[in-house]
């Protein structure tokens, strides 16, 4: 896997760096500005691209709009986007957009290695990897919802890890149940979501954007 890293803190982004060459990955190159990473993925066409959020000149969403035309260059680019602090905005956005390679995750999540090459590698092959710290904000925004509200705790957290990108497997394992517990599960979301059997294939998605839309309207 090729990877291209933009981060304007070069502690952070040696260190990232050193930990993905460590597992045996091609870190192509390293850029400290929106600029130098567009350049960077130009010039070595990465698997994917990690960028911060906020960077240079003003700090504010320059990450966001590179990472943006970065796709826009190069149609099915990954890109994992790192973040100091959840933008609600940004994430309902990547969410709702129904198209996968991205990934959005807290910087604090860099440091669970484990968890962070699950998500790096899932982007990577065209899924996405969400922060849970997101996703649990997002659904709490959302619960005033009358159809949200009929789920069971347990429920809402399956649904939860679906938002995040997980597949019912690494749901399994992460709540320590069965397949055929999660699938039961997932069933009865659909159900408790008016989400009909003739959408089979269009539910799982359909019930994660259901209150990521209820999330979008609800932001300021």
């Amino acid at each position: 896997m090729r990877v291209v890293i933009a981060e304007d803190d070069p502690l952070l982004r040696e260190g990232l760096a050193l930990l993905l060459r460590a597992e045996s990955l091609d870190v192509a190159a390293t850029a400290g500005t929106p600029q130098e990473a567009l350049d960077a993925i130009d010039a070595h066409r990465p698997d994917v691209a990690i960028l911060d959020v906020r960077m240079p000149p003003t700090h504010t969403d320059e990450g966001i709009r590179a990472a943006v035309a970065a796709r826009d260059r190069h149609p099915g680019l990954a890109v994992l986007v790192l973040s100091a602090y959840v933008e609600q905005s940004f994430a309902t956005q990547l969410l709702t957009g129904g198209v996968g390679g991205l990934g959005y995750l807290l910087k604090e999540r860099v440091g669970r290695v484990e968890e962070f090459l699950d998500a790096l590698h899932r982007v990577a092959s065209g899924g996405t990897a969400i922060d849970p710290e997101v996703v649990a904000q997002l659904f709490t925004r959302t619960r005033k919802d009358s159809r949200l509200e009929r789920l069971s705790p347990r429920e809402r957290e399956v649904l939860a890890l679906m938002a995040e990108g997980l597949g019912n497997t690494a749901i399994a394992g992460r709540l320590v149940v069965t397949d055929g517990a999660v699938h039961k599960h997932i069933r009865s979301i659909f159900a408790k979501l008016d989400l009909s059997p003739a959408d089979q294939s269009d539910r799982r998605v359909a019930a994660v954007l259901r209150y990521l839309e209820d999330a979008r309207r609800a932001t300021p």
